[in-house]
């Protein structure tokens, strides 16, 4: 079934490759998978990623985003109202008592698809959580900001470097680092998950820094869905934010690595389901071109 699952996924009109199972199921031992294909005269045409938990059904809680997947072509607004209200009633005799929802955020669409927002106003579905992330559309990107390219020039002038590396373990120890020093808080992936996602999605996945006294100093790492460059994973070293080197891997990535995509997108900048801001952190994508997307999440009561 993964084969054809995957095939649904990569002619869909609304996924990315976190959806295919090579990606999904590397997690698998945490999650009680409840993942659903809806048919239609008994041939697979939608998709749900989603896991179980106690008596609640979730859009896959090992994924940023989530939703239905549907078809490009012979599957309208109408179609979808047919499939969600016959998911509801499934859901109900399944035993669920809530349903959590994760629509794809309308930048990592291949084609305009919102029938899902629609649906979840007409059943009552309830706002539970927004987060903010700030996302830059290529085609009319407003540049970085003076202090940015101030500081873009400085590391230009000393001379600093971007690469691209294979090293996860090296960028995992920085991430960490950095993490535990700034946030108080681990990576969501560990050093081997990020290499076996590396292993399988290398055109996917990839990993941007700039190394200066033997050590990675800054990096990105980069999940690339082919119409958004997401920056999945963003560190820098003391050393690093000294020299100003997150500019400078910035500028490469959106200047020339991911310039052909549509968007490139920063990441969320809240805590504790978008109740709390990170002010500063918002500033800074802001000062590199990024504006106000959101990541949304929905409960239905059943």
């Amino acid at each position: 079934m993964s084969g054809e699952w995957n095939r649904l996924v990569a002619e869909a009109a609304n996924a990315t490759f976190l959806f295919d199972r090579n990606y999904m199921d590397y997690h698998a031992d945490r999650f009680a998978d409840a993942s659903l294909v809806a048919c239609r005269k008994g041939r697979p045409v939608a998709l749900l990623p989603a896991n179980r938990s106690d008596d609640e059904l979730h859009s896959h809680q090992g994924l940023t985003y989530g939703g239905w997947i549907v078809p490009r072509r012979h599957f309208d607004a109408t179609d979808y109202l047919s499939l969600w209200d016959s998911w509801l009633e499934y859901s109900r005799r399944a035993g669920y008592k809530a349903i959590y929802y994760k629509p794809l955020p309308p930048i990592y669409h291949q084609l305009p698809w919102q029938a899902d927002e629609y649906a979840l106003f007409r059943c009552g579905a309830q706002r539970v959580e927004v987060n903010l992330s700030s996302t830059i559309r290529l085609d009319s990107n407003p540049g970085f900001n003076t202090l940015m390219r101030r500081q873009l020039r400085k590391a230009l002038s000393a001379g600093f470097k971007v690469s691209e590396t294979t090293d996860t373990e090296a960028f995992f120890r920085m991430l960490s680092a950095c993490l535990s020093e700034r946030h108080g808080a681990v990576p969501v992936h560990s050093a081997a998950e990020l290499q076996l996602l590396r292993s399988r999605f290398p055109d996917r996945i990839r990993f941007f820094c700039v190394e200066a006294e033997s050590a990675m100093q800054a990096g990105v790492c980069v999940y690339d869905t082919g119409f958004v460059a997401h920056a999945q994973y963003i560190a820098s070293m003391p050393f690093g934010r000294e020299h100003h080197l997150l500019p400078l891997i910035f500028d490469s990535l959106i200047q020339r690595v991911y310039a052909s995509r549509r968007y490139f997108d920063f990441g969320i900048s809240c805590e504790d389901q978008g109740q709390v801001l990170n002010a500063g952190l918002l500033r800074q994508k802001t000062a590199l071109g990024g504006a106000p997307t959101v990541y949304t999440r929905y409960r239905i009561s059943l």
